[in-house]
């Protein structure tokens, strides 16, 4: 297990709220760097190498929204950039449009998914995801939003209208944002799990970790794509205690 935690996050994963629990973002607050940078980095870095076909995806169809993703995030991240990217742990990343996602993976500590319209629903093209919360990419590729979402109990036909509706919603320039909370045994980052095999729902009273994840909606002005980005929390239990207890 690799362990690479946060001491801190700017929001708290502990207050609940219903399904699907969207707030308005901005493009200013898309993106977020955290102290766990450089760590988290590396680690993308090595699963890249060493895993590449489980945690990249890309359909033919998506290489135009990864292209224009990647242009966005330097753009914003990374203004002055030219060919070569300095990080700001001293990494230095070059800058390849040939392979977007991999450059991405790269650049900053979110994980990225692309949506596409296909007839009525979202589907999932293309993806760079190396720290998935017990889910597979092999799994999810090529599917629409409702078959990605099978194996969440509370993901219901309701809640799969409404979710559809809102993908159908976004505006660009206009991101949204909502959090989860999940309660792991371990630290590790990179956990794919099958949804033949679905992992244990963890109490509070048995984890040593909270993980939580910042999802972002985003629409992409000209492929008019969806993208959908994950950051990863880790944080000790005892963080989280100090949080709902401050002294």
């Amino acid at each position: 297990m690799t362990a690479i935690l946060q001491q801190e996050i700017p929001y708290n994963p502990l207050i609940q709220r219903p399904l699907p629990g969207i707030q308005p973002a901005s493009m200013e607050t898309w993106l977020h760097q955290d102290e766990a940078f450089a760590e988290q980095m590396q680690r993308r870095e090595s699963l890249l190498s060493e895993r590449r076909s489980e945690v990249l995806a890309l359909d033919p169809q998506a290489m135009a929204p990864a292209q224009e993703l990647l242009d966005m995030v330097l753009a914003l991240v990374y203004p002055a950039a030219s060919n070569v990217v300095v990080r700001p742990d001293g990494v230095q990343v070059a800058i390849d449009r040939t392979q977007p996602l991999d450059t991405l993976c790269r650049l900053v500590q979110e994980d990225f998914c692309i949506l596409q319209k296909m007839e009525d629903e979202h589907v999932l093209t293309g993806a760079i995801l190396c720290f998935p919360a017990s889910w597979r990419l092999s799994e999810k590729f090529m599917r629409p939003l409702l078959d990605i979402h099978i194996p969440v109990a509370s993901y219901d036909a309701n809640v799969a209208r409404r979710v559809q509706r809102l993908f159908d919603g976004i505006q660009t320039g206009r991101p949204l944002w909502r959090f989860n909370a999940l309660w792991y045994e371990d630290a590790e980052l990179h956990q794919p799990r099958s949804a033949n095999e679905p992992r244990e729902i963890r109490d509070r009273g048995r984890a040593q970790y909270m993980r939580s994840e910042r999802q972002t909606l985003l629409r992409l002005p000209e492929t008019r794509a969806v993208v959908f980005s994950i950051h990863t929390y880790v944080l000790p239990e005892n963080v989280m205690s100090e949080m709902e207890n401050p002294a």
